[in-house]
């Protein structure tokens, strides 16, 4: 339940109205989702980097819609309020700012990788607006409402006491001296108790942990809140352990978050992926603990993820997670997070750091290679991420000279934002490097289509339909029928038919005539093949836990298959309907 003070909290916020008509709604159990459409949501993003206030109109008119439809479309209000929030940061409407994004606080939406984020970090940030603001007393009443929150989702103490010193120093800038030495005696006490988990042990048994390898160049906030360690500056390359619970009834392909639709507010481990913890560490220990977790595990695999546009770390750890844990990694998981400052608005921002860091990537790679232990390295780059690796990888390609190659297994380039020309002649360069290089791309995905409007009309590499980029050194798979946020842009992720494409390039790198779904296409020339993929022909929910199954016990044969369908699936019918798509990925092609 939403708890008394985070209810204060947002009822101080102009746009309360909205949420009341949202919460009445589904609580009378209208859960219906109008049809959001993506070329709206795209026209608004396009005119947001050009003319903030024009876009800010705009979603204010969107917003008023959306709130008055017949039940509201929450999702769609969502997006347009991280917007709004973003709009006016840029043009210096702290306050403003501030009580949009406690809106936005209080009504996440679960299973969307652009929710609005953890409702504890949104409190967090709309604290330091107001108190940059100058509402100190507002700015007291977010953190006291986020400090109840980290004591009910059982944070660290550390967490917890970082907020009250920060409650301490807002008191001491509204002269309340008494009050600011009451935070600090609460801090004091806070650290002479031990942790007491509120939600039982019970619970906690409901999550799993994840923990996944890092680098990144994002600057250090030192927050001891997980999701605000690292902000959106640039740093120096710094290399970490990160840590992220899944509960057990996850659902693959979705990052759950707290959800209005069940009137929570508070993450919870039992219901909601979370990032728990983020360890700097050096980069000989962060490679000791590679070689030690693959020795233990006893494999030799490895992959690492690149994250787009628009994504904090704490959502790229969650990625990361939720991809190992879904496709059942036994291997390292490991992501390299680029200073992308997690803002719709902030294209250009992000376009410009972006290939910055791509250089640091190669050298990261080159040190995975070397240093990580294992010996099938797969890449997976989304979005804007595609212009680090492919920087990265074109750069290892030159120095390498063509020797000591293929270094790494599989090489994905999911939704790429990259110029359709030049990635088609930096992908000549880097084939020498991957074992098999695969294009996911989609005409659905609108996020590009705005992408290529900024570029004066020039096609991306990861836009699908007739036009789809095709070369005889990429395996190009058409992925427009997939798509389940705002947007259409997080499909390899989100899906557990794309993920059963995933896991089993990861497990015997199939040709795309041996995988599940994939459909030649009648139009592709003999030698520049593109595949359209229809997930009515694999059944994710089934095929996904079953080819993770045989991936991790080392099966590789038809009567290995035959023998674990045999075992895992007791309705004939659903076996026999299986085992030909799993038989056909360790058949000879």
């Amino acid at each position: 339940m939403v708890d008394r003070t985070m209810l204060s909290v947002l009822t101080a916020s102009r746009g309360f109205v909205a949420l009341v008509a949202l919460l009445s709604v589904l609580a009378c159990g209208q859960m219906a989702r109008a049809e959001t459409s993506p070329l709206l949501a795209s026209e608004i993003l396009a005119l947001a980097t050009t003319d903030p206030a024009a876009a800010l109109a705009r979603v204010d008119a969107e917003i008023a819609e959306a709130a008055a439809e017949t039940p509201p479309d929450i999702v769609r209000l969502r997006d347009l309020y991280r917007l709004k929030a973003d709009l006016l940061h840029a043009q210096g409407r702290l306050a403003e700012a501030a009580r949009v994004l406690l809106e936005l606080a209080g009504s996440a939406q679960a299973g969307q990788e652009s929710s609005g984020g953890d409702p504890i970090a949104i409190l967090h940030e709309a604290g330091e607006l107001l108190a940059r603001a100058g509402d100190q007393r507002a700015a007291e009443r977010v953190y006291r409402a986020a400090l109840e929150e980290e004591a009910e989702a059982g944070m660290p103490v550390e967490v917890r006491r970082r907020t009250l010193a920060r409650l301490a120093e807002i008191a001491e800038e509204r002269g309340d001296s008494e009050a600011a030495s009451a935070y600090r005696q609460n801090a004091a006490e806070l650290a002479e108790r031990q942790p007491v988990p509120t939600r039982g042990a019970g619970e906690e048994a409901e999550a799993e942990s994840v923990d996944i390898y890092y680098a990144t160049d994002r600057a250090p906030t030192h927050d001891p809140y997980p999701g605000r360690f690292y902000g959106h500056d640039r740093g120096k390359l710094e290399y970490g352990v990160a840590t992220v619970t899944i509960p057990r009834n996850h659902v693959p392909g979705r990052i759950e978050a707290p959800s209005i639709l069940s009137f929570e507010v508070t993450p919870s481990p039992a219901r909601h992926i979370i990032l728990v913890s983020v360890k700097p560490m050096a980069g000989d220990d962060v490679f000791a603990r590679m070689r030690a977790h693959l020795e233990k595990s006893d494999t030799d695999d490895a992959f690492v993820f690149v994250h787009g546009y628009n994504v904090s770390f704490e959502d790229a750890a969650k990625r990361t997670a939720q991809l190992a844990y879904d496709m059942g990694f036994n291997g390292l998981p490991i992501l390299y997070s680029w200073p992308s400052r997690a803002s719709t608005i902030a294209y250009m921002a992000d376009a410009a750091v972006v290939r910055f860091s791509g250089r640091r990537l190669w050298h990261f790679l080159e040190d995975v290679v070397a240093r990580s232990g294992a010996k099938r390295i797969h890449l997976i780059a989304h979005s804007m991420g595609n212009r680090a690796m492919t920087d990265a990888l074109e750069l290892m390609a030159l120095k390498r000279g063509g020797g000591d190659m293929p270094v790494f297994d599989q090489i994905i380039f999911a939704a790429p934002d990259v110029d359709a020309g030049l990635f088609a002649e930096m992908a000549t360069t880097i084939r020498p490097l991957g074992r098999r290089l695969t294009l996911y791309a989609s005409n659905e995905d609108w996020a590009l289509a705005v992408s290529r409007k900024l570029h004066g009309d020039a096609p991306r590499a990861g836009q699908g339909g007739e036009n789809i980029l095709a070369t005889p050194v990429v395996d190009s798979v058409d992925m427009s029928l997939l798509g389940e946020d705002m947007l259409k842009h997080g499909y390899f992720a989100d899906d557990s038919s794309a993920l059963v494409d995933l896991v089993s390039l990861f497990w015997q790198n199939p040709d795309p005539a041996q995988r599940c779904g994939l459909e030649l296409r009648e139009s592709s020339e003999q030698k520049v093949r593109v595949w359209d993929y229809q997930p009515s022909a694999c059944d994710g929910a089934t095929v996904l836990p079953l080819v993770a199954r045989l991936r991790h016990a080392k099966i590789g044969t038809v009567e290995g298959v035959k023998r674990t369908v045999a075992t895992l699936l007791h309705d004939r019918s659903l076996a026999a309907r299986i085992e030909p798509l799993v038989e056909r990925l360790v058949s000879k092609p």
